[in-house]
């Protein structure tokens, strides 16, 4: 009888030590966009994106410190006290282990198809009222983080003025959309190298025919996938 006593103490004592109270973030799917800009400065590896959305994979690797949520731009992460399982060290090393190969993959950011320019009608419906993103072609390439930091919220048309024919046709597509679909506003990416420019001159072209203004922003990327510049134009 004492030794089933005994038992039933020590199973007590272990499950309310594993389920004790302590923080532990919590991620509020209702503000979460899904970027994963919050994974990196997860250390322990607790938060991956499954199904669009940051999740808590596990309570074993949480320490509950937060270096998570100052990444977060929609502030969908805080810290909460509740009964959780005690943070393992041995959990986390596993699972640091086990995802050597950086398997962290970031949502596309794309809102539509075709995206090549000489593919792409200028009413459109996703072209109609929108933000614009005009890329030559090797920036995607080049920048890792394209897809959150230019992509997002935007309608992509991509070009190489270099080997592109026809580029006549860019520039009244592109007034186009600026007169006819009504489009919000143009990004303009493109290159440090010399040949990327010719795509500055058609949005200006076009900008200049049309009868509408607009906001225009130029970014162009350096060869490093950096931001080297980044103005109004």
């Amino acid at each position: 009888m004492k030794k089933c006593i005994y038992i039933c103490v020590f199973l007590y004592l272990i499950t309310y030590i594993n389920n004790m109270k302590r923080k532990i973030i919590k991620i509020n799917e209702d503000l979460c966009n899904g970027c994963g800009v919050c994974i990196p400065g997860c250390h322990e590896g607790a938060i991956r994106i499954i199904d669009g959305k940051a999740k808590l994979i596990s309570e074993l690797l949480c320490d509950g410190l937060g270096d998570c949520i100052g990444n977060c731009p929609e502030g969908a992460i805080t810290i909460e006290e509740r009964e959780a399982e005690t943070y393992s060290e041995k959990k986390k090393t596993e699972t640091t282990a086990k995802q050597s190969g950086n398997t962290i993959k970031a949502p596309s950011q794309l809102r539509q198809w075709p995206i090549q320019l000489h593919l792409v009608s200028p009413n459109a419906p996703y072209i109609q009222g929108a933000d614009v993103l005009l890329a030559a072609d090797c920036t995607a390439f080049t920048m890792g983080s394209f897809h959150n930091d230019l992509m997002k919220g935007k309608s992509i048309i991509i070009a190489c003025p270099k080997l592109d024919e026809h580029l006549e046709v860019y520039v009244d597509k592109i007034r186009t959309m600026i007169d006819e679909a009504k489009i919000n506003s143009l990004t303009v990416a493109i290159m440090t190298v010399p040949c990327c420019g010719g795509l500055l001159k058609i949005a200006q072209n076009a900008v200049k025919a049309s009868t509408r203004e607009i906001p225009v922003k130029l970014v162009v990327i350096n060869i490093q996938g950096e931001i080297e510049k980044e103005t109004w134009a």
